[in-house]
């Protein structure tokens, strides 16, 4: 069977097992929305899930396809706020669009687009938007930073600037901010040519360097292959293959060996006010609170000492050697985690109100999040893991599925994400995974 055969055959079969769990999900989707109707009849009132903005303002979020803006906007609108949501053409069927918590979908340009800026500019002006929280992917964050220089004076924006953005993004740039800051981070070096890893001796101490792009690199960035490799030609047939380049270049990380971590922090003029910690791995889809004092300390003096604003997602190891904490890379981005504040009643006050109230973090005995489809995908493919899937349902919540807003689940799984697989297999395009969590296809040289 040819490549384009076997693509297409995977993607066939992708969507088959989609309409199969589509009775199911409408049968929950229905039955959600007449407990809703049921209720509105009785006069039952909801009960309150958010702090009631004094001063209800209409807040402008992109990223329309990812769970981690239907999360704000949930928390926005739960407030009071009114929550205009934007996402590019290619997603125009986010099934968040359909949340009750979306007053407005719009589409624009991607971010890479020239007409991008001239296009947020003009949804803030029409909707009469105050506040700007971007909810980037990847290659969103520099694009949104230059944005905000176009916004400034006509709303609010919840990001930095285009230079603190970029230096931040930067794995190489940000590890030597940081050392200079005195915060632990590893070795590192930049790298524009594959003959620069060659150049670069081994640890005297036994361990090894791993090789990332700066750029984000949807296939590339799960491969923590050690270097160097046990022969130096060995080492040259690795990096040969890599697309390393002074326009795009990697850095050679000195791998930490220990624990993952991943934050989410909100920040106004260098003040925490969102801070989140779990534990991680190179492809996250489950998000627990963890009470680590040495990261928060570590993320409260650099985004202190900067002043940053905006939102701020870190990596963290803790070595088995030392027992230290160190960052290795910062996203300055909204992170996934940032679903574990479902239930959280203050989120909206803390992006979008000075006070001297402490950080918003999980609520003490909040369940931790999923995502239901992600989890059943690893239950047939991995029948031996079942025992620990039940224990993530039994214990946690989905990120989508909110009882009083049903649709999103139903039409991110059988809109959304059957479109994107459509548009696939009419392109005969390949595909490596589908992150329900992005609401998109993780594709070779994707967004």
């Amino acid at each position: 069977m040819s490549g384009t055969l076997r693509t297409d055959a995977r993607t066939a079969a992708t969507l088959g097992l989609l309409t199969l769990a589509l009775p199911l999900n409408a049968a929950l989707t229905g039955a959600a929305l007449a407990r809703g109707a049921i209720r509105r009849a009785r006069g039952v009132p909801a009960p309150p899930r958010a702090t009631p903005a004094a001063q209800p303002r209409t807040v402008l979020l992109s990223g329309g396809k990812m769970t981690k803006a239907l999360q704000l906007a949930r928390s926005f609108h739960a407030a009071g706020h009114r929550v205009v949501l934007v996402e590019a053409p290619k997603y125009r069927w986010s099934g968040h669009r359909f949340s009750t918590a979306v007053d407005v979908f719009r589409t624009v340009p991607p971010p890479e687009d020239p007409g991008y800026v001239d296009a947020l500019v003009q949804v803030v002006r029409e909707e009469g938007v105050d506040v700007y929280v971007p909810v980037c992917s990847p290659v969103s964050s520099l694009h949104d930073a230059r944005a905000r220089a176009a916004l400034d004076g006509l709303c609010e924006v919840v990001h930095g600037d285009e230079e603190t953005i970029a230096g931040l993004d930067d794995k190489a740039s940000f590890t030597e901010l940081a050392a200079s800051l005195g915060l632990p981070v590893p070795e590192a070096h930049r790298i524009t040519d594959p003959a620069q890893v060659l150049d670069v001796p081994a640890p005297q101490d036994g361990g090894h360097y791993v090789l990332k792009s700066i750029p984000y690199d949807p296939v590339h960035r799960l491969d923590l292959t050690p270097l160097p490799r046990p022969t130096r030609q060995e080492t040259r047939a690795f990096v040969a293959d890599l697309p390393i380049s002074p326009e795009q270049p990697w850095v050679l990380q000195r791998f930490v060996d220990g624990q993952e971590y991943c934050t989410h922090t909100t920040v106004r003029d260098g003040r925490v006010r969102v801070h989140l910690c779990c534990e991680s791995s190179a492809f996250q889809l489950n998000y627990e609170m963890a009470d680590v004092p040495e990261i928060d300390a570590w993320v409260r003096e650099l985004v202190g000492r900067l002043r940053l604003t905006g939102q701020y997602s870190f990596d963290f190891l803790r070595s088995r050697t030392d027992g230290r904490v160190y960052a290795i890379e910062c996203n300055p981005r909204t992170h996934s985690a940032i679903t574990m504040l479902h239930d959280h009643p203050d989120v909206a006050r803390a992006y979008l109100e000075d006070d001297d109230l402490p950080p918003v973090r999980p609520l003490p005995g909040s369940r931790p999040t999923y995502w239901l489809y992600w989890e059943l995908w690893r239950l047939l493919s991995r029948p031996r893991t079942a025992p620990e899937r039940l224990r993530t349902l039994w214990r946690g919540t989905d990120a989508i599925f909110d009882w009083d807003d049903p649709l999103p689940f139903l039409l991110v799984h059988h809109l959304q994400i059957p479109s994107l697989l459509l548009g696939n297999l009419r392109a005969h395009r390949p595909w490596v995974r589908i992150d329900f969590n992005i609401g998109k296809l993780v594709e070779p040289a994707g967004d």
